[in-house]
């Protein structure tokens, strides 16, 4: 009897667990089936005739003003490397100074980097965008690019602080014995053992600078320069002319990359970030 209770608790939660990936996931199905679906079956359930075509994807491709998405993906392949490589090294240096070195005001400043997290995007989108006008950085890479190289992602700082911190100080009184100085200690000995944690802000990154529209939108205009997401956008149309076929196409090829980086790194994802909680 109570292996058949624990068999029907078992075979329960399967079915809430099957029933609740379902919900989740059916948006997304939806999307993928329509876009192989005919232009008139996508929201007139009546006119289905179970007739598939790849037409959206090629057409999608294509681009809605001459610009294929070659380009767009492109741009933003170019654009989230450089700002990967601008988190990496600028949040790591920043987060080896709070975690490694002593320094007047460490604690303040660590204090309002912090402050930095709580603070809404918003708040300083008008004065940012004025900043950067001014400098005649508007449709360019420069104002997505250059803050991420000045460590304004507090966030990952945190995050590599926390890490580092478990890191046990007699590695660099060692090395420090033997001559080594701060960045040498930095180079040789924090980086190589905080890998996972630096996988972990390539991985968030990668995702939010690949899914990012409000930043890129505000500073990207011209159509040789758009991004995956601003590429997508082009397939609205206000008086009503939407391409919604191509525009789904586009989605569902546009996830392909988000969807490889998950499952190939979330083992090193939940490592780095969990890391400092279990080595604490």
């Amino acid at each position: 009897m109570k292996v058949q209770k624990q068999t029907g608790l078992f075979v329960l939660k399967l079915i809430i667990l099957l029933a609740v990936a379902y919900v989740m996931l059916y948006p997304l199905i939806w999307m993928v089936v329509s876009s192989i679906r005919p232009e008139v079956e996508i929201f007139n359930p009546s006119a289905r005739t179970g007739t598939f075509t790849l037409s959206h994807y090629v057409k999608g491709w294509a681009g809605p003003t001459g610009v294929s998405f070659t380009r767009y993906f492109i741009n933003s392949f170019v654009l989230v490397f450089f700002i990967i490589i601008g988190n990496l090294v600028s949040c790591s240096l920043s987060a080896f100074a709070f975690s490694r070195l002593k320094f007047n005001g460490q604690k303040i400043m660590f204090a309002i980097m912090l402050g930095t997290m709580m603070l809404p995007y918003h708040v300083v989108l008008i004065p940012r965008f004025i900043m950067f006008n001014k400098l005649h950085w508007i449709n360019t890479y420069l104002p997505l690019i250059v803050p991420k190289m000045l460590a304004t992602d507090g966030f990952f700082i945190f995050l590599m602080v926390q890490f580092m911190r478990t890191i046990p100080i007699e590695f660099d009184k060692s090395a420090a014995i033997d001559g080594a100085g701060n960045f040498k200690i930095f180079t040789r000995i924090i980086l190589p053992l905080s890998t996972p944690v630096l996988i972990t802000t390539t991985i968030f990154s990668f995702i939010w600078n690949w899914n990012d529209f409000l930043s890129q939108l505000l500073y990207l205009a011209k159509p040789s320069i758009l991004t995956v997401t601003l590429g997508l956008r082009l397939f609205l149309d206000v008086t009503g002319k939407s391409n919604w076929g191509a525009l789904f196409a586009m989605s569902t090829v546009s996830l392909i990359p988000i969807f490889l980086v998950f499952i190939t790194t979330q083992k090193y994802l939940a490592e780095g970030v969990t890391a400092g909680g279990m080595k604490g």
